[in-house]
């Protein structure tokens, strides 16, 4: 079974990179830009076919894939080239491949909810261990539909424990919904010191909702959301030290996951939807990192494009796209820089323990 969900991974990983590269590209023929090659992978090419003005190739290096558009890291008399193109176009191209993968992310949260899922978790406290000292009017309640904890949203029932686990002092403020209002508690007294069979547990259960189109779209949609704040606090964990690089993974730390985490289910089929659960992850995490303002990355283009056009519009005149060209080219080798090392990390990790 390794080299089944080896495969899987190996595919899912195609797949989330030609979606990207299709936002790309069927935007920019959308809007007019030609299109000098679309490709899967990168390095030499094991298949390519002229097509019109596009060169479509498959490429044997299975890491990342580009759409080339004329003139996009430089100057083009083309009419039709990228920087020829109206300045919302090439807004809407730069963040079409972000989209994508959002959208295939939430596409497979939602596949996985209406035929895999039996039933949706809720965020609705179904019942308290006795004498736990946050079980009372000031503390939580069975009923109590929990908004929000710290000042987190609670999307679905895993935030309630992961927000309380990073809170480590064990005072809590808790928003929730207790007969229809709001209500604030503050200094929640809540710690996992509750032991039953299952381990330390904070002591209350919640309950599930009824599985229904609405509640499949709302799960759906506070799924994804969750998805996204999770990569904003793993990035805040980065910067306070709370996280550090060793705990980051790339393709072949993400490739041993997926082997490990379908390996060790139950079944076959509780382990591609696992996987699957994964790579919605993968998907959506793909599409917020893409749009960081970083050179070489979409959002780095993005605000490039917003302050070139800026720029140019107060001096009337116009920035070669060459420049612009260099800065991406620049972080593009350090970015590839920091994948080897990362990526170096992750074979060391798994072949050298």
């Amino acid at each position: 079974m390794i080299v089944f969900y080896i495969i899987l991974a190996v595919l899912l990983f195609g797949i989330l990179i030609l979606v990207h590269e299709f936002g790309h590209f069927f935007t920019a023929k959308l809007s007019g830009v030609q299109v000098n090659e679309f490709s899967l992978f990168m390095g030499p090419a094991i298949w390519k076919k002229q097509k019109g003005e596009t060169l479509y190739a498959l490429r044997c290096i299975p890491i990342g894939g580009y759409c080339a558009m004329e003139g996009e890291d430089g100057d083009s008399d083309n009419p039709r080239a990228f920087t020829n193109a109206k300045v919302w176009k090439r807004l809407i191209i730069l963040a079409a491949g972000s989209a994508m993968n959002f959208l295939t992310g939430l596409l497979i949260v939602a596949l996985l909810v209406t035929f895999a899922w039996q039933v949706i978790p809720g965020k609705t406290v179904e019942s308290i261990v006795p004498d736990r000292p946050f079980n009372n009017a000031e503390g939580l309640q069975a009923g109590d539909e929990i908004v929000s904890i710290n000042g987190e949203h609670v999307y679905i029932q895993g935030d309630i424990t992961m927000l309380l686990d990073r809170d480590e002092d064990g005072l809590h403020e808790i928003t929730v919904l207790r007969d229809g209002e709001e209500v604030e508690l503050t200094n929640v007294p809540m710690q996992r010191d509750y032991v039953d069979e299952n381990g330390k547990r904070y002591g209350f259960s919640i309950g599930i909702e009824e599985k229904n189109v609405g509640s499949v779209l709302s799960y759906t949609w506070n799924q994804s959301m969750d998805f996204v704040r999770m990569v904003r606090l793993g990035l805040g964990d980065l910067f306070t030290g709370r996280a550090s690089i060793k705990d980051m993974s790339g393709p072949v730390g993400i490739g041993s996951a997926v082997v490990e985490m379908g390996v060790q289910s139950e079944s076959v089929g509780l382990g591609v939807e696992n996987v699957f659960y994964l790579f919605a992850f993968i998907a959506i995490n793909l599409a917020v990192m893409n749009l960081l303002p970083i050179p070489a990355l979409d959002g780095g283009r993005i605000v490039c494009l917003l302050v070139t056009a800026v720029i140019e519009k107060i001096t009337r005149r116009k920035i070669n796209p060459k420049y612009e060209g260099y800065l991406h080219a620049g972080f593009m080798v350090l970015l590839l820089a920091f994948m080897a090392f990362i990526t170096f990390k992750d074979v060391f990790q798994i072949f050298g323990g």
